[in-house]
């Protein structure tokens, strides 16, 4: 019995951490499509009141919490993720380990 097979959750965790590295550069590639109505909405309303002469703090507040949300959620997913290799890598050992066991001489 070989190592256990994670090459595809492998890859998952870089494809996630690629996206999360995009949101903390400010990308909006990663984002789902309600945090990029989120953003654009902001962005919207923050120029509206700029153009205005007035105070974008309200819209710049909501740029921060959005980008925030993302970067909480793929955290979360890369969390997830490297659980389940874990837990993959875990069950091949106890596999490996009670085929030895069953042996015998």
């Amino acid at each position: 019995m070989g190592k256990p097979d994670t090459r595809s959750i492998d890859r998952e965790i870089t494809k996630t951490t690629r996206k999360l590295e995009a949101v903390r550069r400010g990308e909006m590639w990663p984002l789902t499509s309600s945090e990029r109505r989120a953003v654009l909405g902001a962005l919207a309303g923050g120029s509206y009141r700029a153009l205005r002469g007035k105070s974008t703090t309200r819209a710049e507040d909501r740029l921060e919490s959005v980008s925030e949300q993302a970067v909480t959620r793929l955290t979360a997913e890369i969390t997830a993720l490297h659980i389940e290799r874990q837990r993959i890598v875990r069950e091949a050992a106890a596999e490996k380990a009670a085929k030895k066991a069953s042996r015998w001489w």
